[in-house]
């Protein structure tokens, strides 16, 4: 693609990129087709000593500090580049939004209307997971050959559903239950999402969506006047772990935007500035939150039935802790298998990647496991509180869309479709907003009046509606029992009509968690590296990297302080809620309590279980350099 400007090829054998991206006027630059700003890019990343996906240094004079220079980096200024709409995220929602708007504009013949999306990830999809089972409702209206033999650009790794199976489990049974009719899979794909992302990625360049990976968003910026939101920052390269910079400091980009829509998925740290702000969740319970955890196989042909779907409840989890296990047989021998653990559990001797390993251990699932290789392990939060817990969407200057807003249906364990018919609103609402005649808009600031008015007309709404009540069931005396019996009678015979609506906990999930001394402490049993691992070996397969000399992403203010408020109490809870061991506890006799508090930070697969479920709530998690994480397979 390069070849095409060969005075760029030229320029970069004689200058260091930067210097050629600060020669080229910003005005220039923004008229430039998107293959020529990834070309510029994508030259830029190729002399970066950091090997990271960004964009224009800050300034010409001082991109690069001076090593042992004392200065503040937020003193420096940033390059600016000018778009109609910024998407932060490139997970379904996301994508699904970019190729909305760029196929309203191109239809319209707009096609110079900028449509840029950021996505944190070295390249898109690899921070993605899911079960997944996606209902193609919503894929259908926005690509409608997407599965079709005779396109050539059709997604090749759908596995129709063909069999659902719902069980109960005790330690060495499994009981056949009935499935609610929400769980019903005729007509649905057993896909990777981290494939079907990488997919939609590749169709949002096609229409002239300009697609960025390696760009973390870690700023939200404001327009001075109104307060309105004015688009992103993405963060510094080139700190060092004490906060100072490095010779290899760049500084951030601004990206201004009329239209910012947050598609961070679970628990976004951009989103959670933009729901306080504006006070989104004014009206709305809090969320409530599950730890998913998957892996993928390649199992013995003869252990294989392709396009069963297989759900269970019960074992390994105690009856006072929601959550439940999934078994699908997808592609050629391939089988996604995971657990999802209700994060308002109560016992802080829990340990969600231990009940995972052992749940593996139960015949049902080592009867397809037996004589198998793992491939890829994961683990990300996902939003629980359905239709309760959704904030306010639309506010000045732009929106939230997807999983980051919280459309996943808990009982029909499906988010995909929601996140992307979200998505599609928004930037339906956008573009009428962002081409309405000038006296129509106020002052130049868009509020996506429309989007709030079409998510009500919408299915996700009906949808979520109908299912409110099945989860805050499981907070009843009778605890998974009581939910399981509750939820029967929403399936089969109330649907949602019922005239009054379940409550969340109170307090948030973190909330929720008990002392240690007033629990029975749990054991698990060491993995036997056939079925069941321990966790390192098991990160490892997500490809997480991290460069070590950087700001701790993973915030907490004083660790020491952290640990005697928390360590007496709770005895640990962060390394065990923790599925990549990034928390430690290590004995150490110097210190009081006889352990100081480690945080391994190369570790993290971005969950973001630790902002959620940590009971003094003082872990902030935020976004390290751009491209750094997990680089999921098959997911």
């Amino acid at each position: 693609m390069c070849s095409r400007f060969p005075e760029i090829s030229l320029a970069k054998r004689r200058l260091s990129t930067s210097i050629v991206l600060l020669q080229i006027p910003k005005r220039a630059r923004s008229h430039f087709p998107p293959a020529r700003r990834r070309c510029l890019l994508q030259q830029w990343m190729a002399n970066d000593p950091l090997k990271q996906r960004r964009t224009f240094s800050a300034t010409a004079l001082r991109s690069r500090a001076d090593v042992g220079d004392v200065f503040d980096p937020r003193e420096q200024d940033r390059e600016s580049d000018e778009v109609d709409v910024c998407i932060v995220g490139g997970g379904p929602a996301g994508l699904s939004a970019a190729i909305r708007l760029k196929q309203l504009a191109n239809e319209a013949g707009k096609d110079d209307l900028r449509v840029l999306l950021l996505e944190k990830a070295g390249e898109i999809g690899a921070h993605i997971l899911s079960g997944n089972v996606i209902e193609p409702s919503a894929i259908n209206e926005l690509l409608p050959n997407w599965n079709d033999p005779e396109n050539p650009s059709r997604f090749e790794n759908a596995t129709p559903a063909t069999k659902d199976k719902m069980r109960f489990l005790t330690k060495n049974s499994a009981i056949p239950i009935p499935a609610p009719p929400q769980m019903n899979n005729h007509g649905n794909y057993i896909i990777s999402l981290n494939q079907f992302c990488k997919w939609l990625g590749e169709r949002a360049e096609e229409v002239g969506v300009e697609v960025y990976p390696g760009f973390a968003a870690s700023e939200v910026l404001y327009n001075k006047l109104d307060g309105s939101v004015k688009g992103v920052a993405t963060n510094d390269l080139g700190i060092s772990r004490s906060g100072k910079p490095k010779a290899s400091f760049e500084r951030g980009m601004e990206f201004h935007a009329r239209v910012t829509l947050f598609a961070e998925g679970c628990h976004g740290s951009l989103t959670k500035q933009v729901i306080k702000r504006f006070d989104l969740r004014r009206d709305s319970q809090p969320q409530t939150y599950g730890l998913g955890l998957k892996e993928v196989w390649e199992v013995q042909p003869e252990n294989f039935r392709k396009g069963e779907v297989v759900h269970t409840m019960g074992y390994p989890l105690p009856s006072s802790t929601y959550g439940g296990g999934w078994l699908y047989h997808f592609g050629e021998n391939l089988v996604s298998l995971g657990l999802v653990v209700g994060l308002d559990y109560s016992n802080p001797w829990l340990s969600p990647y231990g009940e995972f390993q052992k749940m593996k251990h139960h015949p049902i699932y080592k009867s397809v496991l037996q004589g198998g290789k793992c491939l890829s392990y994961g683990a990300r939060a996902l939003n629980e509180g359905g239709f309760q817990s959704i904030p306010k969407c639309a506010f000045p200057g732009g929106a939230l869309i997807g999983d980051t807003a919280g459309f996943l249906n808990v009982p029909k364990i499906k988010g995909t479709h929601t996140a992307m018919r979200s998505g599609m609103l928004a930037a339906q609402a956008a573009f009428t907003a962002l081409t309405a005649s000038p006296t129509d808009v106020d002052n130049g600031t868009v509020f996506l009046f429309d989007y709030e008015d079409a998510l009500r007309k919408s299915t996700i709404w009906s949808e979520l509606k109908e299912v409110r009540n099945m989860r805050p069931s499981f907070h009843s005396p009778l605890g998974l029992y009581g939910g399981i019996m509750y939820s029967g009678l929403e399936a089969y015979l109330f649907r949602g009509r019922t005239p009054w609506t379940l409550k969340h906990k109170e307090g948030g999930d973190h909330a929720a968690t008990k002392l240690a001394s007033e629990c029975p402490k749990i054991e698990y049993p060491k993995p036997d590296n056939e079925i069941s691992f321990d966790i390192l070996t098991s990160v490892s397969r997500t490809g997480t990297n991290h460069e070590e000399d950087q700001p701790v992403h993973l915030q907490v203010d004083d660790w020491e302080e952290h640990k005697n408020d928390q360590y007496p109490k709770y005895k640990g809870i962060e390394n065990r809620f923790c599925p990549a061991g990034v928390y430690e506890y290590v004995e150490d006799g110097s210190k009081e309590y006889g352990v100081k508090f480690q945080i391994n930070a190369q570790n993290c697969i971005h969950c973001k279980t630790c902002d959620i479920k940590v009971p003094a709530q003082d872990i902030n998690w935020q976004t390290p350099q751009g491209g750094e994480g997990p680089k999921y397979f098959m997911t």
